[in-house]
């Protein structure tokens, strides 16, 4: 599709979706995240928290959970010493599964693979990275935005689908198509920036080497072979993109680094 058919398109579709738009910001909270970016949040915090309690338990009822003691002990003192700087309770679980992967739920849950335990070798500040990276999802309510964000597409969609325009199925393909790389997932590989700079912080605050962050993404990309998708068909920037973001801010995160040391904050999970 060229780019004037398409802005012509993208042009009907935001006039088909406006109404829809402005009725779900009025009914919207305004909130700003925890870098001070402005976020479109329409789902009770409660309903979303409550979504996040029943995934962790049907993932703890569908995946083994290893009993390792040396990870669990690693990963339990890493998620102590990174949430002691956000305040309240997490359940942390260490899943038996070759993924070089980790997720944070809202209502406070972390799970973590051992295969990412396992690919970073047992370092304590690289796994802090993945970590503090995953609670910063939690803490800037990036599910609830992600929720709110498919329920207007989802509106637009149900408007547009009343019209003479949504009865052409090759438009819907294109709306979806649209609303998948124009929307969604642009606001995602914001929110996983921005998830890497409150991990970057979290883990600094809490005594771990924030230098250790580069390390962590050039080792994932080592492991991912070349097989990662292009940026713009992606939900997560590109690797290289994360360690230049990482990087700008490495200063500002040495500092409160330096800080933690000397008050204290050294962790030794290893």
């Amino acid at each position: 599709m060229s780019i004037i058919i398409y802005f012509r398109w993208f042009s009907v579709m935001l006039k088909k979706i406006t109404f829809a738009l402005i009725t779900v910001w009025l009914l919207a909270a305004c909130v700003t995240s925890p870098t001070g970016r402005s976020q479109f949040i329409a789902m009770p915090e409660t309903q979303i928290d409550q979504m996040g309690l029943q995934t962790f338990s049907a993932l703890k009822n569908e995946k083994p959970i290893s009993r390792n003691k040396q990870f669990n002990r690693l990963t339990h003192c890493i998620a102590n010493a990174i949430t002691q700087q956000t305040g309240g309770k997490w359940e942390v679980v260490v899943f038996q599964d070759k993924s070089f992967n980790a997720f944070a739920l809202p209502g406070n849950k972390i799970g973590v693979y051992t295969g990412l335990i396992q690919l970073v070798g047992g370092n304590q500040d690289q796994l802090a990275a993945v970590i503090g990276h995953e609670v910063g999802h939690v803490l800037a309510k990036h599910s609830n935005e992600r929720a709110s964000q498919q329920m207007v597409v989802q509106q637009g969609m149900g408007i547009i689908q009343q019209t003479a325009l949504g009865q052409n199925p090759t438009t819907l393909g294109l709306l979806g198509l649209g609303a998948q790389y124009g929307v969604l997932m642009p606001f995602s590989r914001t929110q996983e920036s921005e998830a890497d700079m409150i991990g970057q912080d979290l883990m600094s605050k809490a005594g771990f080497d924030p230098r250790q962050s580069i390390v962590l993404w050039q080792k994932m990309e080592q492991a991912s072979r070349g097989r990662q998708p292009v940026e713009f068909m992606s939900t997560h920037p590109s690797h290289a993109t994360r360690i230049q973001e990482l990087e700008q801010r490495m200063p500002q995160a040495m500092a409160r680094f330096q800080q933690a040391q000397a008050a204290g904050r050294q962790p030794r999970c290893n």
